[in-house]
């Protein structure tokens, strides 16, 4: 009686559309890039909401007044609000449109760092700075995953 060993031989392409991605699977990319989905769009709903609404007093009135420190007013923060509002849902939505929305949390996260590094010092530009890396990683994802697709 013979017993006969099957290995398999796994590549280690990086090429997209394989079974591997950088190391990682590409169910472990995708199931990444959720999870980041997931965390932008708690964060910026959050805080889009407070912008817009104002219902949490204490932080309402600290980013009003870094508003006011940039000169910018209520008016622009209710903007920001609704920009981020967009984003935040529009990660959800099907090809350009997800890409948009993860392009409007890209560009509110830019914006929010120059201000922070222009106004404030570093420390304060930490959770925009964060922001920024995880809607640039999602944005990054989204733009390959559609936008390519028509090139």
């Amino acid at each position: 009686m013979s017993i006969t060993l099957c290995t398999e031989r796994v590549s280690n392409s990086s090429s997209i559309g394989s079974e591997k991605v950088n190391g990682l699977g590409v169910r472990g990319m995708s199931l990444a890039i959720t999870v980041v989905s997931v965390l932008l769009t708690a964060f910026f709903i959050f805080a889009s909401s407070i912008k817009i609404f104002g219902w949490q007093k204490f932080i309402f009135e600290t980013q009003l007044a870094f508003f006011k420190k940039y000169g910018l007013n209520r008016t622009v923060m209710l903007l920001v609000g609704f920009v981020e509002l967009f984003g935040s849902v529009g990660l959800w939505l099907p090809e350009y449109l997800g890409i948009s929305g993860a392009l409007a949390l890209f560009t509110t996260s830019i914006g929010a760092v120059f201000f922070h590094f222009y106004f404030d010092t570093w420390k304060d530009a930490i959770p925009a700075m964060i922001t920024l890396m995880l809607s640039g990683a999602v944005l990054y994802s989204q733009y390959f995953e559609f936008g390519m697709q028509g090139i």
